[in-house]
């Protein structure tokens, strides 16, 4: 049984502007459930770097929250562009389980051909290293470090207001009233 005030945290990256920012923000909300904030924690990463597995891992595994968080979220598998997230590292790294929310069914050859196009061919094997894409009701997921009947009891608990999870749609809220001014469009 999860409790319904499991304490878990949402990552997302901030809007940037892909050829003059050199890093991106990226916030990351703790919750009670999908009702209560428990706190903000944040970090930054290059955009179409490297680092973001590295520093999402020291920003959570210094914070004071760390001890109670049951689950990670991340808004897709990078940040700042194709600063792509290790997943498995970052469960690993953390000792916490991570789901990947997906509004639409990634095409991932596609993103495989961007990759080889911009030069990026090293970063094909995060790619695949995240692991298949699963459909759960009206999102798409990947996981790492924990089964799919699990995830779906959590998602149950923490999608509250939407087909995302309370901690990803505060923090996708967050960065774009930080960097915009003001924050618009759906998480």
């Amino acid at each position: 049984m999860i409790k319904k005030e499991i304490r878990v945290i949402g990552i997302d990256d901030s809007p940037f502007n892909k050829f003059k920012d050199k890093e991106v923000l990226v916030v990351g909300v703790v919750m009670r459930g999908g009702l209560f904030v428990d706190g903000v924690l944040s970090s930054k990463a290059e955009v179409d770097g490297n680092d973001a597995t590295d520093k999402i891992i020291k920003m959570i595994n210094k914070c004071k929250f760390r001890p109670q968080l049951q689950c990670i979220f991340l808004s897709g598998i990078a940040v700042g562009g194709f600063n792509i997230i290790d997943i498995k590292e970052l469960s690993k790294k953390t000792k916490i389980p991570v789901i990947v929310v997906i509004r639409k069914n990634p095409d991932i050859e596609k993103i495989r051909k961007t990759l080889i196009k911009i030069k990026k061919r090293n970063k094909i094997k995060l790619l695949e290293n995240a692991g298949k894409v699963i459909h759960i009701d009206k999102i798409f997921v990947q996981l790492a470090g924990i089964d799919i009947q699990k995830a779906r009891k959590i998602l149950k608990i923490v999608c509250t207001r939407s087909l995302i999870p309370e901690p990803l749609r505060l923090a996708h809220i967050i960065t774009a009233g930080i960097v915009t001014g003001e924050s618009k469009g759906r998480a």
